[in-house]
């Protein structure tokens, strides 16, 4: 979810202590040339005068966490005195906490159409049918792309389910495949949305169009707070032509910003489709603000434990960090 910004009005009394320092540094000054030009300032007797502030912009981080079982099954029902999180290593206080049953979600189906996984696109595209009618409610939004030589957007977000049917079906295949691109494009389409932001992608984890490289994909879906779900497409299993980079690559996209991957196995992808759809459904929201002196840092990792379930075996996923430097270009 995007890191949204809030300001503050701090009265200097309620300033850390270093930006207390500053502003009193700031009075001395003041005063000191006040002094010498023989205007020195005058307490005022005036108790309705406004108190001296300052203003300053502090970033609600948030964190989107999903918790499972040693058997993968999804853990309901925790509140936020299970949870601790930490920014570069220092605990934070959460102030924002929700279950993610009320909170909007905003989807991208991203579909593989290139010719390595053509031979399974009729079932695939039957799975994201059922996938989409389980998890779509009012709030939502649902956007599909295809991608092979190229990339393209068959259906802008919507909640309508006949609309994403539609699309569903004016699939086309292609040559090549633009993967990277796919994840890049579909991470800024979602960036400006409120709500969750989700990438679901069917692929063999191929990419043969240049484009975009995997970290400037990876550095798309962490600005723009994308959780990546992958169902990883293996034709033929045993094939010397299979993509095993592709699949990795796939694997920690997936790992990085805190989704999940599965490999699409003969049964099909609706079991796949099946376990996205509880993950969402169970999903915890936690927020913090952090020490805003600390933004200097490029990239904040970001850690999220159960302090009491150490020794039970529960599973966390979640975004690797965030960029305070919105403007930067380093990748983690």
């Amino acid at each position: 979810m995007k890191a949204t910004r809030q300001t503050s009005r701090l009265p200097l009394c309620a300033l850390s202590a270093q930006t207390a320092l500053i502003a009193l540094a700031i009075c001395f000054a003041t005063a000191k040339l006040a002094d010498a030009q023989g205007t020195a300032p005058q307490a005022s007797a005036d108790s309705s005068a406004p108190v001296a502030t300052l203003r300053v912009d502090v970033r609600l981080v948030d964190v989107l966490t999903s918790v499972t079982d040693a058997s993968g099954a999804p853990i309901g029902g925790l509140d936020a005195k299970d949870f601790a999180v930490f920014d570069n290593g220092i605990q934070q206080k959460i102030a924002l906490f929700e279950r993610q049953s009320n909170v909007p979600l905003n989807l991208v189906l991203a579909l593989d159409t290139s010719g390595s996984v053509r031979k399974d696109m009729d079932a695939e595209r039957s799975a994201a049918r059922d996938f989409i009618r389980s998890i779509l409610r009012p709030q939502d939004s649902v956007s599909v792309i295809e991608f092979a030589t190229n990339v393209h957007q068959l259906v802008p977000f919507t909640n309508q389910i006949r609309t994403i049917q539609h699309g569903l079906n004016s699939l086309h295949s292609g040559a090549a495949t633009a993967l990277y691109e796919a994840i890049q494009k579909s991470s800024r389409s979602l960036e400006q949305r409120e709500g969750r932001k989700v990438l679901v992608l069917v692929s063999d984890g191929g990419n043969t169009v240049d484009t975009v490289t995997y970290r400037q994909a990876l550095e798309a879906a962490l600005r723009a707070d994308v959780m990546i779900y992958s169902l990883i497409d293996v034709p033929i299993e045993a094939s010397a032509g299979r993509d095993i980079g592709g699949e990795h690559a796939l694997i920690t996209l997936s790992g990085q910003t805190g989704g999940r991957y599965f490999y699409i196995d003969a049964t099909g992808a609706k079991a796949s489709f099946q376990k996205i759809a509880d993950d969402l459904r169970t999903q915890y929201l936690i927020g913090y603000y952090p020490d805003f002196q600390r933004d200097a840092d490029v990239f904040h990792r970001i850690q999220v434990t159960i302090p009491r379930a150490s020794g039970e075996g529960y599973q966390l996923r979640y975004r690797a960090g965030y960029y305070a430097d919105k403007s930067s270009q380093t990748a983690p």
